[in-house]
């Protein structure tokens, strides 16, 4: 099969098309033939080396398409069965054996593209807005990157939680799309300062949850604009890693909390993948939950691809198709 390989780890560049052995699926693996496979910045913090990998490896980690084949003591899918999953890597590929219980079947009215753009994202933002900080009526959520593919669903969620949501982004397309997701205000931080805005649009009081992909460039402010007892939620770090932090800050800002999540952590079991993921895609198959996919590579533009995401150029979710 054709395959994107990591054989060192750096830019864009270090992603290669290679031709590899297909090698059957092992005990509780499923093969998927992929049909579309979603790009996210836990491809590029693997592909740069933030986070450490095993060389060389196949980067992706999330993925639709249809079980070609099961390996032995697989119960969850069988041959035939159209699929989406994250958090299994090596999904920048035409083929890829996953752990069969990562696996969620698809509904008739998701296809491929809405599957695989779904799946990391949306399971994200579910966690966020319903486990690590449970959103209720009256809530008012400070939404970073919110044109993002994340941004987009977690405003949605939000919104559907009865929750008041401003969001930050950095062009006016972008406020457009923030706003259509259901944005109630939108600061342009290009040209605003969002601390500023968010205690101008609080009275002062500042916001029960920061939602905070981007790291380095707004996680100071993102802490001051928190009312007390507020939530600071750390969840990417597109601008690079935050400096140290001493933890008294927490204390003098208002006993906030800080916390860093990881789906891993929020889809320990198949029973709470299968909570998350029904919702997503049950929401997105009855049009309650919109998907707005940017753009499409083939996979031999893998760093095309990761490019426009790592530029901030999307609107929504950047996708590989094999």
């Amino acid at each position: 099969m054709k395959a994107i390989h990591v054989r060192k780890q750096g830019g864009p560049e270090v992603l290669r098309l290679e031709e590899v052995e297909l090698p059957a699926p092992g005990a509780g693996q499923a093969q998927v033939k992929l049909a579309s496979i979603g790009i996210n910045y836990l491809d590029i913090y693997q592909r740069e080396g933030v986070y450490k990998m095993d060389l060389p490896f196949i980067p992706g980690n999330e993925g639709a398409g249809i079980v070609t084949a099961v390996g032995p003591d697989v119960t969850e899918v069988q041959i035939g069965d159209r699929v989406a999953y994250a958090g299994a890597r090596g999904s920048y590929a035409e083929y890829a054996n996953v752990p069969a219980w990562r696996l969620v079947q698809l509904p008739k009215a998701v296809d491929f593209s809405v599957g695989a753009a779904i799946m990391l994202q949306g399971l994200t933002a579910h966690y966020l807005a319903l486990s690590t900080y449970p959103l209720k009526q009256g809530d008012t959520c400070l939404v970073h990157a919110a044109a993002g593919g994340t941004g987009l669903l977690l405003t949605q969620i939000a919104k559907s939680k009865g929750a008041r949501v401003i969001g930050t982004v950095s062009t006016q397309e972008k406020a457009e799309a923030a706003r259509g997701a259901g944005c109630d205000e939108v600061v342009l931080y290009t040209k605003q300062d969002f601390l500023a805005e968010v205690k101008d649009m609080t009275q002062g009081k500042g916001v029960q949850v920061v939602y905070d992909g981007v790291g380095q460039d707004t996680f100071d402010k993102s802490i001051d604009s928190l009312a007390p007892r507020g939530y600071m939620v750390l969840y990417g770090q597109s601008s690079g890693p935050p400096p140290p932090f001493d933890p008294q800050i927490l204390n003098s800002k208002g006993s906030l909390f800080l916390t860093r999540p990881s789906s891993v952590h929020y889809t320990l079991t198949r029973e709470e993948l299968l909570w998350r993921a029904n919702d997503i895609l049950g929401w997105s198959a009855s049009g309650s939950l919109k998907v707005h996919i940017d753009s499409e590579f083939p996979l031999e533009q893998a760093a095309e691809a990761q490019g426009r995401l790592e530029g901030r150029h999307n609107i929504g979710k950047v996708l590989l198709r094999p």
